[in-house]
């Protein structure tokens, strides 16, 4: 069966096609198609506490845009949430509720909690362990959400408002930080080793840069470089030596800084990135309410 899945970001909205199906006694997830629009609906919302009719006639033609595009592909169920900037902005719901309007797409405006639950639910296409320790660390443009599994079991899972557009636009402080790393280490048992995943669009950049043809996993130290690189460049000289596009060349840089700062707090050196995330966790919860399995 085929899904798709909008997620509208701070940074950007995403939509994701995916063939979803029960084979030889494990899901067989196809990705089909996957398109990115630099919404940045955060700018305004971390500035102005809202979004401008401009900025919401271009959130409009990109839904009615993915729209056409999952008609296009014949999907069976389409599914868009919204996520931090959506969360914060004082006439998201009115927005969403005009969109609707437009094009018979509903937006559902999720809490940190449900977003890390979708995030998480992706990892059953992982097919890991059960036993496995792992924590899994998401970084958007407007909050960073995590979730600890110990012997088999969520044991804990926080949403922060640590994001790439939000620490961009000045708008965290030393006490942010503080909270981030004490909760970590308060709600990981850090003297037993956990894998360390991290998910967004900026630690999949970060891969394709410094490990093309690895697997799917970067060393601390290799993230620490490539922040201090980045740091000391201005914006065209990031695009122009590492191929970035403008709307990735400057939330780069943060993003490395959470999944730096996370390492740090757990003790580990190793960030293993799975390439899967909110997306991804939609179309799977689609699949479970449309099918028997």
């Amino acid at each position: 069966m085929k899904f798709a899945a909008i997620d509208i970001g701070t940074n950007a909205a995403r939509l994701l096609i995916a063939n979803v199906q029960h084979s030889a006694g494990r899901i067989q997830f196809q990705k089909l198609a996957y398109y990115r629009v630099p919404l940045r609906l955060g700018e305004e919302v971390f500035d102005k506490g809202k979004i401008s009719s401009a900025k919401a006639l271009q959130f409009q033609q990109t839904i009615q845009a993915f729209q056409l595009l999952a008609q296009t592909h014949e999907v069976s169920n389409l599914r868009a949430v919204a996520t931090s900037a959506m969360r914060e902005a004082s006439n998201g719901k009115k927005i969403a509720k005009q969109i609707f309007q437009e094009t018979g797409v509903p937006i559902e405006i999720i809490t940190g909690d449900e977003e890390a639950q979708l995030i998480f639910s992706s990892f059953e296409l992982l097919q890991l362990q059960k036993q496995q320790q792992f924590v899994v660390v998401d970084v958007g443009g407007g909050s960073t959400e995590i979730s600890v599994f110990e012997h088999g079991q969520k044991v804990a899972a926080r949403s922060f408002e640590l994001g790439t557009i939000r620490i961009l636009k000045g708008k965290t402080n030393a006490e942010s930080w503080t909270q981030f790393t004490t909760w970590i280490q308060t709600n990981v048992q850090l003297q037993e080793a956990h894998t360390v995943f991290g998910t967004g669009g900026n630690v999949n950049r970060a891969l394709k840069i410094i490990a093309p043809k690895q697997k799917e996993s970067l060393t601390l130290a290799s993230l620490v470089d490539l922040h201090d690189n980045l740091i000391d460049l201005t914006l065209e000289e990031r695009c122009e030596q590492y191929q970035l596009k403008p709307d990735r060349a400057d939330v780069l840089v943060p993003a490395l800084k959470i999944y730096i700062t996370a390492l740090n707090a757990l003790g580990q050196n190793t960030l293993v990135v799975p390439k899967i995330g909110l997306s991804d966790g939609v179309i799977y919860q689609l699949y479970l309410q449309n099918t028997n399995f």
